[in-house]
């Protein structure tokens, strides 16, 4: 009994790995569109050091999995209305840890209309009121076959090796950026792992990488 528990969670922590993948993967994918739209070129848009991925779709993507998988509504104007407020609150909290963490932003809106403290505006919680839209349309409905998908023993092992690379991604991710802060607040090293971020992750690496933050 208590291994078939142990299996089951696994399978749902499995399940919501994938989600937050999948979320971060289309994440990127739509942020690079938009840059090339805005600029007329590409922009990096990644939020880790590795990868094309952009997490805070993945998180959103996620707020969305939970919310609706308790609030089970059809109503396409309640679920426009809910994914606006997520959304906008999801923006704004990941805007604010990261100024916070890592002294930086990588996107302001101070000079939009109805912004909230630049951080998110009335238009963006209109986006992700239509990523609502959507999810509940297109993604939602195909999470039973993730449950499924995520029952094969492969799929579990080569999703586990993948969120094992997603944790040192992340991990090198946060103390490279909050290393580069660091030397922008003239903080010398303070041993091998700083001399180690300052030589790996140098501030032209960091900036090429992340060509959309700015430092505050």
């Amino acid at each position: 009994m208590v291994e078939i528990e142990k299996k089951s969670k696994f399978s749902r922590f499995i399940k919501i790995f994938v989600i937050f993948m999948l979320g971060s993967i289309l994440g990127y994918i739509v942020e690079m569109i938009v840059g090339l739209v805005q600029n007329g070129h590409f922009v990096s848009r990644q939020g880790l050091i590795y990868g094309p991925f952009t997490p805070v779709y993945g998180i959103g993507i996620l707020v969305y999995y939970f919310f609706f998988s308790i609030i089970n509504t059809k109503n396409k104007g309640y679920i426009f209305i809910f994914s606006m407020i997520l959304g906008g609150i999801t923006e704004y909290l990941c805007s604010y840890i990261q100024e916070r963490v890592f002294g930086t932003v990588s996107w302001d809106y101070s000079n939009w209309i109805f912004n909230i403290n630049g951080r998110t505006t009335l238009i963006h919680c209109t986006y992700w009121g239509f990523a609502g839209l959507l999810y509940t349309s297109y993604i939602k409905p195909l999470i039973p076959k993730i449950e499924e998908f995520v029952k094969n023993h492969k799929v579990k092992v080569m999703a586990s090796m993948v969120a094992v690379f997603m944790v040192f991604n992340i991990t090198i991710s946060s103390m490279a950026a909050i290393r580069q802060n660091e030397r922008i607040n003239n903080i010398p090293a303070s041993g091998n792992v700083d001399i180690f971020l300052d030589n790996m992750y140098p501030d032209e690496y960091m900036d090429e990488v992340f060509e959309n933050k700015k430092h505050v």
